[in-house]
């Protein structure tokens, strides 16, 4: 029983199960929180147990699919390891407690960020909540720029080309998936790399009651990449289309602000560095779109994601990769 293995881990004999907080994506286990009685303290634990004949909500069955899920709780697992520690307050994440490992499933035991304080979770971005996270994104990927990454994925974001054949498969014949590989170059090509979330939406942020601070949960996608995706994504998570319109620019001008600020202390960085990385982020931005683009109508055309901000932004982002190629 998973809660006598947690007392022997933790050593503590007062934990008791306290609820069940969600089940993982296609069913490969479940988080729950646990209370220490003695220590009066709540614990988050991810119980990671994959099979192989679990079915995708989506109906995306296969190997590729599979493995790409046991990579991602490896990627998860080596971050908090050997990357959470080293992340400040500007860019919350939760301590990690214990571990532990067998061959059949993996028990991952976390900081409860509710108890810290980050008890507020929301699906759509205001003027607050999104320029919080948008300084979340800015200062960790100040603080991992030119990371190699070890031990996490070499390109980061769970939508990438390289991880996601069948949905490339499953496209019609557009100039999107014939230029698939062109636009992933373009990215993958970035001069300027940091480590990216992969994942960055709303629903993997928890928001301080203080209505500042913000922590970030879910680093199974996390990885190498131009910081870009991390942005784009996160502002296609929780916009719709007339606030994408309204608050794109918006959104990027304060990113490299917060970006410029928080690597002001890197000494890699005097002004013609730091202007040839926005010159970069800019040309990067529509391309960003356009693989997302790329992605979703192979894996779902019907995606309320899919509007047509998005739609404008994959059409120069795909105009850019190819003069480039």
């Amino acid at each position: 029983m998973m809660i006598e293995r947690l007392k022997n881990l933790l050593n503590d004999d007062s934990l008791v199960l306290k609820e069940n907080v969600q089940t993982l994506w296609s069913g490969y286990g479940q988080i729950v929180r646990v209370f220490s009685q003695s220590r009066s303290t709540n614990f988050i634990v991810k119980a990671i147990a994959p099979d192989k004949n679990i079915s995708h909500p989506r109906g995306w069955q296969s190997a590729t699919g599979h493995e790409r899920k046991l990579i991602s709780y490896q990627v998860e697992l080596a971050f908090y390891e050997n990357y959470a520690a080293l992340c400040t307050a500007n860019c919350r994440v939760a301590d990690l407690i214990a571990v532990e490992k067998t061959s059949k499933d993996t028990l991952l035991v976390l900081e409860d960020l509710d108890a810290a304080g980050f008890k507020l979770r929301y699906e759509d971005g205001n003027d607050k909540t999104l320029f919080a996270a948008i300084k979340w994104l800015a200062n960790f990927h100040a603080l991992f720029m030119f990371n190699s990454g070890a031990s996490l994925w070499p390109i980061g974001s769970y939508w990438h080309l390289a991880t996601r054949p069948d949905e490339w498969h499953n496209m019609p014949d557009n100039e999107y998936k014939r230029s698939a590989e062109v636009i992933d170059l373009a990215l993958n090509n970035a001069r300027y790399k940091t480590l990216i979330h992969g994942d960055a939406k709303f629903a993997n942020l928890c928001f301080h009651e203080n209505e500042q601070d913000v922590a970030a949960v879910d680093f199974q996608y996390v990885g190498v990449g131009s910081p870009v995706k991390d942005l784009m994504y996160l502002l296609g998570s929780c916009l719709d289309d007339k606030q994408l319109f309204e608050y794109s620019d918006k959104a990027v001008n304060f990113y490299l602000s917060s970006l410029k600020n928080a690597l002001s202390t890197n000494k890699l960085f005097d002004l013609q560095e730091w202007q040839n990385l926005e010159q970069e982020f800019w040309k990067l931005y529509p391309v960003a779109w356009a693989d997302f683009y790329r992605f979703l109508i192979g894996w779902n055309p019907d995606s309320w994601k899919i509007c047509n901000f998005m739609a404008q932004q994959a059409e120069l982002g795909l105009t850019h990769a190819m003069a480039q190629a």
